[in-house]
């Protein structure tokens, strides 16, 4: 009798009939003789229409209130489910965040999972029961409702897999697993039987949207198997694991694309101490994450300084930027929203030549202008504009010959 932890997506769970097919899923597994612990996200776009309707009644909602609100979406889907599996027969009870013993520090909308204490779900596990847990959610020691933010059940799943060392934690959604290219851009994309930690931290976290990067953070800190998989289908899907033979370590796994791009230039910075830290500390107190920064050779003591962010907080970013270039006497500051970044990821790229040249080239050739550059031991980044991504992925995909 093994312990697992699985997790369904909003899609997975976004109506009736599909809570009734998730239900039949997760019996299987209990017919096998498993404990079985089930994370699920609010139903289909419920999180997206609860912000909208909070918008609507005030247009500054405070944050505690808005993650109280947003949490009842995940209590919905996991109280819907716990009834499903009991019209079927079987002993399940749903539990929220609070209630399954995930304490998390007080950032509202973007808290973090400080600690699990899992003795409710061990107690109802020895019950018999199906444990059916609210992700995305937790609770500070304050006693207040906080949200994890995006990709918070996949997050909620592996943290409670750790927690209750589960044998494997099982992320269902509505793609058979990880494949070396988004297929519906590449059709010739292949899936993947398995991939490391590090590698599939490097797809999540730029662009592939199979699962949230921090819950991959988290498998490989505590070693926990993650299956990525399809609800709809039996494809095996993918096993992201810490023991990937040495064979699929030969060449680039895979290509990953991000449209969530915008670049901030500030033109003409006085190239002396202290001026980056004055510009990446209030980003940083305004919570707004940097991706790629580049800062040009100086030339007469003046250089231009540039980063991207996602679009979503270019507007924020800006704001807190210009102040600051104005007061360090910049000429101007100037963004662009239109971007997008491609990346090849491999552990094959570690101390071999010749990926970066391939990549260029490939791009050249399609008359791709490749803006800014980032790179990792196994990730080569290009950022783009965004209406060549696509052209980017697929000629990519072909140049690295992933299609086999």
């Amino acid at each position: 009798m093994a312990l697992i932890v699985q997790k369904y997506g909003g899609t997975s769970v976004a109506d009736a009939d599909r809570i009734k097919n998730v239900a039949r899923r997760i019996t299987q597994a209990k017919d096998r003789g498993d404990q079985v612990v089930v994370v699920v996200s609010a139903m289909g776009d419920t999180t997206d229409e609860l912000i909208k309707l909070a918008y609507q009644i005030n247009d500054r909602p405070d944050e505690r209130e808005l993650d109280m609100l947003l949490s009842t979406g995940e209590i919905i889907s996991c109280t819907l489910l716990a009834m499903a599996l009991e019209a079927m027969g079987y002993e399940a009870i749903s539990l929220s965040g609070a209630q399954a013993g995930i304490r998390t520090d007080s950032t509202y909308s973007r808290a973090r999972i400080q600690k699990v204490d899992p003795e409710r779900i061990i107690r109802e596990l020895e019950k018999g029961n199906i444990v059916i847990v609210a992700g995305f959610q937790g609770i500070t020691d304050g006693m207040d409702i906080t949200t994890l933010g995006r990709g918070g059940s996949d997050t909620t799943a592996v943290a409670l897999a750790a927690s209750l060392e589960a044998e494997v934690c099982q992320i269902y959604t509505d793609v058979e697993g990880v494949y070396t290219a988004d297929p519906r851009i590449v059709p010739e994309a292949q899936p993947l039987a398995e991939i490391g930690y590090e590698e599939m931290l490097e797809m999540a976290t730029y662009g592939a949207k199979v699962i949230h990067p921090r819950a991959v953070e988290l498998g490989e800190l505590f070693n926990v198997p993650i299956l990525v998989a399809s609800s709809f289908t039996d494809s095996p899907g993918t096993l992201i694991h810490g023991g990937v033979s040495m064979e699929v370590r030969n060449k680039v796994r895979g290509i990953a694309h991000d449209l969530d791009v915008a670049k901030i230039t500030v033109v003409g910075v006085p190239d002396r101490p202290g001026i980056a830290a004055a510009i990446f500390e209030s980003l940083a107190k305004a919570n707004i994450s940097i991706d790629t920064i580049v800062q040009n050779a100086s030339i007469n003591n003046i250089t231009d300084l540039t980063f991207t962010v996602a679009r979503s907080q270019l507007s924020k970013a800006m704001a807190v930027v210009k102040p600051i270039a104005q007061s360090i006497g910049a000429r101007e500051c100037v963004s662009d929203s239109k971007l997008g970044k491609v990346s090849i990821i491999g552990t094959g790229m570690q101390n071999t030549p010749g990926y970066a040249a391939r990549m260029f080239g490939t791009l050249s050739e399609q008359g791709i202008n490749i803006q800014l550059i980032t790179t990792s031991e196994i990730r080569i980044t290009c950022i783009i504009d965004e209406a060549r991504v696509k052209d980017a992925v697929r000629v990519l995909h072909q140049a690295f010959e992933l299609e086999t």
